[in-house]
């Protein structure tokens, strides 16, 4: 049975299954115009494409209480295509995220296939597009992939004091050895009132190990990041500062399947800095941003990235968005313009779209 067509089967009884039980069915519909150029290679320089500024998605989630404040939770997401009707994640079903856990008063655990915290700190706190659009500081910013499967992930109540905390660790599950492909990270935070400030280390390990007839690969990660955001009042303010170690310390190119070995950025080390703004005016938000990446390899493969755009709400649900993002590549570096779910071709690009969330 192929996977959407399976997605449906699942979601109809568990829709009927509402009426007596907390479970919520969820989604999000993102569709509109790509259109770039200074590809790097052949690429259709204008199409028509999905989850530009957010992954269109069809999801189910819940939480049932089970007395003494403590629930139940759970939540199955799949990705979707909708210019095609294909599955996101090719073989995945519920390829966004797909957990189960409980919350209480000391926090939550959860586990299952999650997003990576450095992931969440970069499009949740630093990045005025948040993960999504042209201007998108993904298109730079280092980070491996944005989940983890076979993960276990822990996430502190917030304080009165407004500290957070969040740590996560994803089992390698490889026959050989229980080092391959193990990640981990942590992340400690302050959100109160206006200032929202987290700290994030991850680790990942190399997602191959030497043998008898496989030479070693190292494509191990370790990413760091400081991200913050501050609401002065009219003009909410943003920025970042990252450090990217190893061969697999960049994004892998989000056609492959998860864990592919082919690394389509062109550095090992590198220093990333963000600066953003989001200027609320009435239903209009308008957005900008500049990144900086400092390759500190040999090849000294620099890019820098200057952003801007906006979006208009319809309504609580619906917005209309457009946004373009220039990337300047020096020495032979390749870095493209992507949107929230294609990591893209061309150095430059513009998006304009719609999108809906039910």
């Amino acid at each position: 049975m192929k996977p959407t067509i399976l997605a449906l089967s699942l979601i109809a009884p568990l829709t009927a299954a509402a009426q007596t039980s907390p479970v919520e069915v969820y989604g999000l519909l993102d569709a509109g115009v790509v259109v770039e150029r200074g590809c790097q290679g052949d690429c259709a320089r204008t199409r028509l494409d999905s989850g530009i500024a957010s992954g269109s998605r069809l999801g189910i989630r819940g939480r049932e209480s089970l007395g003494g404040s403590t629930a139940a939770v759970y939540t199955l997401e799949a990705g979707i295509k909708n210019d095609t009707g294909a599955n996101e994640h090719q073989s995945k079903l519920f390829g966004r995220q797909v957990f189960v856990g409980l919350e209480g008063p000391l926090g939550a655990v959860t586990m299952g296939r999650q997003y990576n915290l450095l992931y969440e700190a970069l499009t949740d706190v630093a990045d005025p597009f948040h993960g999504g659009m042209a201007g998108n500081a993904g298109n730079l910013v280092g980070y491996t992939t944005k989940r983890y499967d076979n993960s276990i992930k822990y996430k502190s109540p917030r304080s009165r004091s407004g500290l957070i905390g969040s740590v996560i660790y994803s089992f390698g599950e490889s026959q050989f050895n229980s080092k391959v492909n193990r990640a981990y990270g942590a992340t400690i935070g302050y959100a109160k009132g206006p200032v929202n400030i987290s700290i994030t280390h991850q680790r990942k390990n190399n997602l191959l190990e030497a043998n008898a007839t496989t030479p070693a690969v190292d494509q191990s990660a370790r990413n760091s990041l400081v991200a913050a955001n501050v609401d002065f009042g009219g003009v909410v303010g943003y920025a970042a500062y990252g450090h990217s170690r190893g061969a697999g310390s960049n994004q892998w190119d989000q056609s492959n399947p998860y864990g592919a070995m082919v690394q389509t950025l062109p550095t090992d080390r590198s220093r990333d800095a963000l600066f953003g703004v989001a200027v609320p005016r009435g239903a209009t938000t308008f957005l900008a941003s500049y990144i900086r990446k400092d390759d500190q390899g040999l090849a000294n493969r620099d890019a820098d990235q200057i952003a801007i755009g906006a979006s208009y709400a319809m309504s609580k649900r619906t917005d209309f968005y457009t946004a373009l993002a220039k990337i300047k590549n020096r020495n032979g570096g390749n870095y493209a313009v992507g949107t929230a779910t294609t990591r893209g071709r061309g150095d430059h690009a513009i998006n304009i779209g719609l999108r809906h969330a039910f």
